[in-house]
């Protein structure tokens, strides 16, 4: 059966996902992190490609890439193929070294799944987070949405506002609150839309 074809559009935002094919380490050391930082550099600066975050843990990685000119499909594949290639020379490995392939996540899809879980996590519904309501929770968890959709989604405050039903002033301030409110409560942004 053949693979579905990948959602991709000029401007489209992507949190991108990476595994090693048996979960073991695809950053053995500095070296290889260094490495792969500089591939992804100069991929990103090669396709006009902006890239908003992004982490490496030891078995995988994540990425926060906005589509520019060249399709997200060229520039991760051109990003793994030479990660990969220089990372079997290194330490003396064949055949390949990620998991299928990359697991892309449009942020639509991903502000929907944020919203879920902070709802969850401040033990209300997606539907009361949604309603604008002025309960001390309800306003903490939208002000968390606010400030991780803007920050790690790179979505604009206006987008947020549109998204929440709120205006783009309020979505501004909730930023700075949810800001002050994920630190107080030590949440973290890729723990949580992981769950």
């Amino acid at each position: 059966m053949p693979r579905k074809a990948r959602t991709d559009a000029p401007g489209a935002l992507h949190h991108i996902i990476l595994r090693e094919i048996e979960r073991r380490k695809i950053f053995l050391d500095d070296f290889d992190r260094d490495n792969f930082l500089k591939r992804l550099d100069n991929v990103l600066s090669g396709t006009a490609t902006p890239c908003f975050a992004w982490a490496l843990i030891p078995n995988h990685a994540h990425l926060l890439l906005r589509t520019g000119t060249t399709a997200i499909a060229t520039v991760m594949r051109r990003l793994l193929t030479g990660y990969a290639v220089s990372f079997n020379r290194r330490h003396r490995r064949h055949g390949p070294l990620f998991q299928n392939r990359y697991k892309s996540i449009l942020c639509q899809e991903a502000f929907e799944r944020l919203i879920k879980r902070v709802a969850k996590l401040f033990e209300i519904s997606p539907k009361e987070l949604l309603s604008g309501g002025k309960h001390t929770k309800t306003v903490k968890a939208r002000s968390v949405v606010c400030y991780w959709g803007n920050r790690e989604l790179g979505m604009s405050t206006i987008e947020v506002s549109k998204k929440l039903n709120i205006s783009q002033p309020t979505a501004s301030q909730s930023v700075v609150r949810g800001q002050k409110t994920a630190r107080e409560q030590k949440l973290v942004f890729l723990e949580l839309l992981n769950q």
